[in-house]
């Protein structure tokens, strides 16, 4: 297969060198001329331009960087290497895929670079060009090793032979592939998947602190939770989006920790947060009873959550504990199963 990598970093160079050892043609395009000396080097075929005029069907790869400035993207860069490869394409021969690869908001391939590809090449998408997404899941470290043996593919995109051609492509590679038929999926997957792992830094991050306030071994703690509870290892726990945590002992928990922990002085502001979302969800989710009469929302039915208690907590002085005005009110007694029977996916132990 004819290949391009239009960006030639971290990324790019372990997707091309990964493609070439399966015995696939790639030419590395970068605009710093000593990457493309240093490429050259390592005898790779690499170049400043890219010349699609006289090239059969191809993938080009878009590996570009793309840094934040502040809480977006910033995609100078990215877009002026769109632009080149809609240049290209103006004159090309075949009919080439342009696969996004670098991180970006969900919706760029179909809303900024098919209509940046359409404006610079004079081409109509599905018909001059093609278009897809997928994401790497590359650490710098080991940028290499992780493209050879991946943990997961994901390819996005509306065209069913372009799906079918990228999972041959990739295919050598071994792992499991997730094909979505539409680029926005694969590129949201990529950031949940990142934000996931920020999150759960995040979470032990806080952990640390309170333990090391009670002068607490976090270590042993965490290698512990990270086999008793079930979101560790239960890949379909908690996944349903929009179902509320519910049973006893998620809200309560959750609540008690967060004043115990500004009782000592430890503001947790992710967990702060954990239980304002989930509050807004039990909010808004109505308990049918048994009875066929519409319930009372869950969280009047329990009382486990208040959310003015939520937002204060963090301003509770050091070693307060919790004002008793602002502490949960206990879960409403005599409601047996129904009141932990918030959903499908709500009760605690059960793969959500």
């Amino acid at each position: 297969m004819r290949i391009f990598v239009v960006g030639s970093g971290v990324v790019g160079t372990a997707t091309g060198r990964g493609l070439i050892e399966t015995g696939n043609t790639v030419t590395f395009i970068d605009a710093a001329p000593e990457r493309v000396s240093f490429l050259v080097g390592l005898g790779l075929d690499a170049r400043l331009d890219l010349d699609l005029d006289v090239e059969p069907d191809s993938f080009v790869f878009l590996t570009l960087p793309t840094p934040n400035a502040g809480s977006r993207y910033d995609l100078s860069a990215f877009v002026a290497g769109t632009r080149t490869v809609g240049r290209a394409l103006r004159s090309a021969a075949g009919v080439h895929t342009v696969v996004v690869r670098s991180t970006v908001d969900p919706g760029t391939t179909e809303g900024l670079v098919g209509p940046l590809l359409e404006q610079e090449s004079g081409l109509r998408q599905g018909d001059g060009f093609l278009l897809a997404s997928n994401p790497e899941f590359l650490r710098a470290a080991s940028a290499a090793e992780d493209f050879r043996w991946p943990w997961m593919t994901v390819i996005g995109a509306r065209n069913r032979r372009v799906q079918e051609r990228l999972a041959e492509l990739l295919a050598p590679f071994g792992g499991p592939v997730r094909i979505f038929g539409d680029p926005m999926t694969a590129e949201f997957v990529k950031c949940a998947h990142n934000i996931f792992n920020a999150t759960k830094i995040s979470f032990w991050n806080e952990m640390h602190t309170v333990a090391e306030r009670l002068q607490l071994d976090l270590d042993a703690i965490s290698d512990t939770v990270s086999r008793s509870a079930e979101a560790s290892f239960n890949p379909g726990y908690g996944i349903r989006g929009g179902a509320p945590y519910g049973g006893v002992c998620l809200p309560k928990d959750t609540m008690a920790f967060l004043g115990f922990a500004a009782g000592v002085g430890v503001d947790l502001p992710i967990l702060r947060s954990v239980i304002e979302t989930n509050t807004r969800f039990l909010d808004r989710f109505d308990l049918r009873g048994s009875d066929g009469l519409d319930a009372l929302p869950v969280r009047a039915r329990t009382g486990v959550i208040d959310r003015a208690a939520v937002l204060s907590a963090g301003s509770v002085q050091p070693g307060a504990g919790w004002p008793v005005d602002q502490r949960p009110a206990p879960a409403a007694e005599g409601f047996g199963p129904a009141a932990e029977a918030f959903g499908p996916d709500s009760a605690e132990g059960t793969p959500r």
